[in-house]
This record gives C-alpha cells, sequence and structure tokens, in this order.
C-alpha cells in the first residue's frame, strides 16, 4: 500500500489530494492563490485526519515542482520537504507543464488532438509552455514563450494541438484555427495522484536537499535603496 500525500501550489487554485495506491481518498482545493500558505498546512491536517489516518501513516509526498506560481512552488516544495524530513519518507516532484499534459491526455485522445500543449500565464504576453504527444512523449522542452499569431504554425499545420491551462486565455485571443482546441485544466492533485504511485513504485525520488524550484526565468525582488 503506497499512502502518499500529493500536493500542486503552482497554479491559481491549488489542491492537495491524499491517494492511497494511486487511487484518490479525498481532494481539497483553494482558490485564494495570495493565501496558499496560510491555507496549505491546514488543510494538510484536515485531509489526513478526515480520512481516518495519522501524519505518520504517509509514505511519501509528491509535489510539482514548476514552472508556475514563484511564491505558489517555493510554499509547496518547502512545505513538502519539511515534512519528508521529519517524517523520513521520500519526496517526489513533477513537472507542472508535464502532469498539466497528462491530466487532459484523455480528451486529448476523445478530441483527436494529436499533441497537448499546457500553458501558464507568465505575465504581459508571455507564457511557460511545452508540447507532448497524446503517448506523453515531449515534442517541446518547457520553455518560457512570448505568443504570437504565428506560434506553433509549424506544429498546427499538420495536425490538431489541445490547449489547457490558464496561458489560454491570451492565446485565445490571438489565434483563430479549426485545428485548436481549448479545454479547462482539472484539478492536478488527483492526477499526481496517479504519477506519484509510478514513481514510488520506481523508486523515482528527489533529493530533499538539493531539489529546488524549476521556475524557467529569473525571477526579481525590489530593493529600497
Amino acid at each position: 500500500m503506497a499512502l502518499i500525500l500529493n500536493m500542486d501550489c503552482s497554479m491559481e487554485t491549488a489542491s492537495i489530494c491524499l491517494s492511497q495506491d494511486g487511487t484518490a481518498l479525498l481532494t481539497v482545493q483553494s482558490e485564494d492563490q495570495k493565501n496558499h500558505a496560510a491555507w496549505l498546512h491546514v488543510a494538510i491536517e484536515r485531509i489526513i485526519h478526515e480520512v481516518g489516518y495519522a501524519m505518520k501513516d504517509l509514505q511519501a509526498i509528491a509535489v510539482t515542482i514548476g514552472p508556475g506560481s514563484y511564491t505558489g512552488l517555493r510554499v509547496g516544495l518547502a512545505a513538502a520537504k519539511g515534512l519528508c524530513y521529519a517524517l523520513h519518507i521520500p519526496l517526489i516532484t513533477v513537472n507542472t507543464l508535464e502532469l498539466m499534459a497528462f491530466a487532459v491526455q484523455n480528451q486529448a485522445i476523445e478530441f483527436s488532438a494529436s499533441l497537448i500543449c499546457p500553458m501558464i500565464d507568465a505575465r504581459r504576453m508571455e507564457v511557460f509552455t511545452a508540447l507532448y504527444t497524446k503517448e506523453m512523449k515531449e515534442l517541446m522542452a518547457p520553455v518560457a514563450m512570448t505568443l504570437n499569431k504565428n506560434s506553433f504554425e509549424d506544429y498546427l499545420f499538420k495536425q490538431n494541438i489541445l490547449f489547457t491551462g490558464t496561458g489560454t486565455r491570451k492565446w485565445r485571443e490571438l489565434i483563430s484555427n479549426p485545428k485548436v482546441i481549448f479545454t479547462e485544466t482539472p484539478l492536478l492533485a488527483p492526477s499526481l495522484a496517479i504519477v506519484s504511485r509510478n514513481k514510488y513504485l520506481t523508486l523515482e525520488f528527489t533529493d530533499l536537499i538539493y531539489s529546488e524550484p524549476v521556475y524557467l526565468k529569473e525571477f526579481y525582488t525590489h530593493e529600497k535603496k
């Protein structure tokens, strides 16, 4: 039995899922992005006890590692690493874009889309994005991209693409192509439960000390002079 706590704080909506052998037992979410840090630990305690387990019963922690909200990524990874250290259990990390694509894989098949393109809003006309086949083979590695009307032109010439994520809001305003299909991104934590189980069984764990968020581009802070 693999009892895993799955967490995603990389997006506007954060979600936590307690899973057993890849099956979601209970999922909770928060749509208040500015409050993810305060919500997270309270939600973790609630979800564990509502299902009838204790923290000591957890066998691994899984978390999305980015790209996404800089603050959300740090909050999620710091919480995951802290719990793993305290409980002496392994850490599992998953790229957010890859997980987004996995979460809509069945929809890609349903809509006859050969490719899946997850997009995360990165301010202005920029998005974090990547391209995967419907079989989850990576065609374009995660990248920070400034969108224009010719983006993905070579791929759209040949096949339908399913676009998903917060970045599609700005992409919708630029593109008009019958090969473009849009879909909403479901909560990521339940999909993370499936991926984390597979990684747990194959011992694909992440080093607690050296693991860092995947930002894809520099982040800046403002200092008073």
